[in-house]
């Protein structure tokens, strides 16, 4: 085994170090698995090697930590078992497989909470004693478990489930005596507060990390701690010596060769020196954390770094720079969100089946229970009292088993709510193919008249030389005609595009005085073109009906702009549907109008398409309800529509007749 071992290590020496050999922490650790002259030796230099490689190659990763996990399995060593499954959760969290992730997770705790894995442990650290090992066993686990909550909330949600986590960790790592693991933990407390706005608190529990790595010498917490701590001066506008924390944090990154958060470092520099109105510095540190991410093959962090060149080339009015970069975010998003939607989905199965374990058990119970009723009404007084005394112990199981039940339930309500995030961001990649055609109208124009300015200014000079001054006069009069028209369309190109900008940001929440009307129209025709993007053969009659008393609307346009897009996205959808069934007379057409009634606006949104059935008229709007084909919707747009008019203090309602079109109603305030 120990030759085989050796010899598989020099083979794959070259493929999986890379030119990292150097590395005496490397060198040391294939040293290790080559002079292993026992299992639990070679278990352990494989588990190490794991554990390297997890920051620089996946593939090696997964490689060496299977190596171990078999050794430990055929030893039955149950302890080493479960601190190997933390291992490989860790991996397939980074990866954002979130479901094998928990599954790992589960495993670990189910074994770490067996008291008798003690008599496993055959390698103790000083001051530290069977007991005090699956303590800090447990509190790993828990620890790993927050941070898998934080990893589907994408940092920002699952606050509440991350806390009881760490809560947990803390409480097993404090009965094991563990400072560094309890600095850990507070570092990852100080997050989810700053995930909160808790500044204050976040900021005492990093520092306090801070200086416990300090102590214990921990440069690779050191460098992601005060990485997080910038982010915090940051958010409380104290950007100098955010930028002073940051710049630290990356050096210390650099020397433990941390690359996802020197990746993470740079993106943050970046935010911060957007913050300082220094662009071109925002611009570099943006395209340094690019770099990394695209070397490490993370998607969805390289997704992120898109978006933040998108801003920075907005910041310096580079707008085809800025276009590039939305288009490739959106290019990624595409193909991330439906593994995204598959990763969250496979999530919640495994929180589900917990969940079905549980009720399973309590029926199991009250079954149970039942049975010994029925024998005590046999046995007596004396079997009475047994039974009372086992139905005491009975309810305290149950109200645990309860309590537990409850946490998975809110768990898998988070798990729905980051699905519906999902849904919004997703209404980006809905407007991408209209952009082309609505920016090529106004570009065409721009060209053609520039070449007939051209033909008109040599013609002028013409008339100039022959001294025809009032031929002259008439030809500069049609170029500034001309020009006046170019600067137009100009105008009109580049408020697409800041529109399609503003689009691709997160909604503020924010209300802005809107002009309704020229919403719905360009949501419209971007909707339109989309669809014709998709399918060329795709043709609709378009009718507007734009109630132009309407003055301006104080609402969200990000939102509204949102919901529009569903509607019209599903009306022309309808219509394509019908047109594939009906004859040739048969004329598909989408209908939109606009009415000031009273202190209300009122948005109507018509097709003559196949109509909803009447059985399921009161379902359309609930969430993940859909009529559409399996991967072709997710059921959330109708309910995310219904969510942001209700947002506004309107109402949405729909008339439909099966076979003739639907006709969708809002109604708003105007000071919503």
């Amino acid at each position: 085994m120990k030759i085989f071992l050796k010899v598989i290590s020099l083979l794959l020496l070259p493929s999986l170090v890379a030119g990292q050999v150097e590395n005496p922490n490397l060198r040391s650790l294939y040293r290790s698995l080559s002079d292993a002259t026992s299992d639990t030796a070679r278990m352990e230099a494989c588990s190490n090697l794991g554990s390297y490689y997890s920051q620089v190659d996946r593939d090696s990763s997964n490689f060496y930590i299977e190596k171990a996990l078999s050794v430990a399995v055929r030893l039955n060593l149950r302890f080493d078992e479960a601190s190997i499954f933390n291992q490989m959760g860790i991996i397939q969290m980074q990866q954002e497989k979130f479901s094998k992730s928990l599954e790992f997770y589960l495993k670990a705790l189910n074994i770490a909470q067996d008291p008798s894995i003690e008599k496993t442990v055959w390698r103790l650290s000083q001051k530290q004693n069977p007991k005090r090992a699956r303590m800090l066993l447990l509190s790993d686990t828990y620890d790993l478990m927050g941070l898998l909550n934080a990893y589907i909330g994408n940092w920002t949600v699952n606050t509440k489930n991350q806390l009881k986590n760490y809560q947990e960790a803390e409480k097993y790592a404090k009965e094991a005596g563990d400072t560094g693991q309890i600095a850990y933990i507070n570092f990852h407390m100080g997050i989810a507060y700053m995930s909160e706005e808790k500044l204050d608190s976040a900021l005492m529990l990093i520092k306090k990390a801070i200086s416990t790595f300090s102590d214990l010498k921990d440069q690779s917490g050191l460098g992601r701690a005060m990485k997080y701590l910038g982010d915090i001066y940051e958010k409380m506008g104290n950007f100098d010596l955010a930028t002073k924390t940051i710049l630290q944090a990356i050096a210390v990154l650099k020397v433990t060769n941390d690359q996802l958060h020197l990746g993470l470092g740079y993106m943050s520099l970046s935010r911060v020196f957007t913050d300082l109105k220094n662009n071109d510095s925002a611009l570099y540190y943006a395209k340094e954390s690019l770099k990394i991410f695209e070397k490490r093959k993370d998607r969805a962090w390289k997704r992120d770094a898109y978006n933040l060149l998108v801003s920075c080339f907005d910041q310096l009015d580079r707008t085809d720079s800025a276009i590039m970069y939305l288009k490739l975010s959106k290019s990624l998003s595409d193909s991330l969100s439906a593994e995204e939607r598959k990763n969250l989905l496979a999530f919640q199965d495994v929180v589900v089946e917990e969940q079905v374990k549980l009720e399973k058990l309590e029926t199991e119970k009250i079954q149970t229970k039942g049975k010994i009723r029925t024998y005590s009404m046999i046995a007596g007084l004396v079997i009475l009292a047994l039974i009372g005394l086992i139905l005491y112990r009975n309810n305290k199981k149950e109200k645990k088993a309860k309590m537990v039940l409850q946490k998975t339930l809110k768990e898998l309500k988070s798990t729905q709510s980051q699905l519906i995030q999902s849904e919004k961001m997703a209404s980006l990649g809905e407007l991408t193919a209209g952009i082309a055609h609505e920016i090529q109208n106004p570009l065409n124009f721009v060209n053609n008249f520039s070449e007939v300015n051209k033909e008109l200014l040599v013609e002028m000079k013409d008339e100039m030389n022959k001294g025809n001054t009032n031929d002259a006069n008439t030809i500069a009069d049609a170029v500034i005609s001309n020009e006046e028209k170019i600067n137009h369309h100009g105008k009109r190109a580049d408020a697409i595009v800041k529109g399609m900008l503003q689009h691709s940001r997160s909604s503020t929440g924010v209300k802005e005085l809107t002009n309704i009307n020229a919403l719905a129209d360009e949501y419209l025709r971007l909707s339109y073109h989309g669809m014709r993007a998709k399918d060329k053969t795709f043709n609709a009659e378009i009718k507007t009906d734009f109630d132009n008393g309407i003055e301006k609307v104080n609402i969200v346009p990000q939102d509204i702009g949102r919901m529009l897009l569903n509607l019209f996205n599903n009306a022309f959808y309808a219509v394509n549907e019908e047109k594939k069934n009906a004859d040739e007379s048969y004329q598909p057409t989408v209908m939109v109008q606009t009415k000031k009634i009273n202190n209300n606006i009122e948005i109507r949104v018509s097709d003559n398409g196949n109509g909803i059935p009447q059985n399921i008229v009161d379902k359309i709007f609930q969430p993940f309800f859909t009529t559409k084909p399996t991967g072709q919707g997710t059921g959330l747009g109708l309910s995310l529509s219904y969510d942001i008019v209700k947002a506004h203090g309107g109402e949405i309602k729909v008339e439909t007749k099966e076979g003739e079109g639907s006709k969708f109603i809002i109604q708003f305030p105007i000071n919503a």
